[in-house]
């Protein structure tokens, strides 16, 4: 993913940062527990979408 959209781009619920999560391809928002698929290098940004995590996966 390119590096310069991962500086842009923030939670859609919180507008907090995001941790990019390459292992899991995923965008994860430690704030509300949210982390965002990525499908072909293209995060996918949709709160409907998203899968929640544990406190311990933060």
């Amino acid at each position: 993913m390119d590096p310069r959209l991962l500086e842009i781009l923030v939670c859609p619920v919180c507008k907090g940062p995001l941790e990019n999560r390459k292992a899991q391809s995923e965008l994860a928002c430690k704030a509300c527990r949210l982390a965002y698929p990525v499908k072909d290098d293209i995060p996918v940004m949709l709160e409907d979408e998203a899968r929640t995590f544990s406190a311990d996966e933060a």
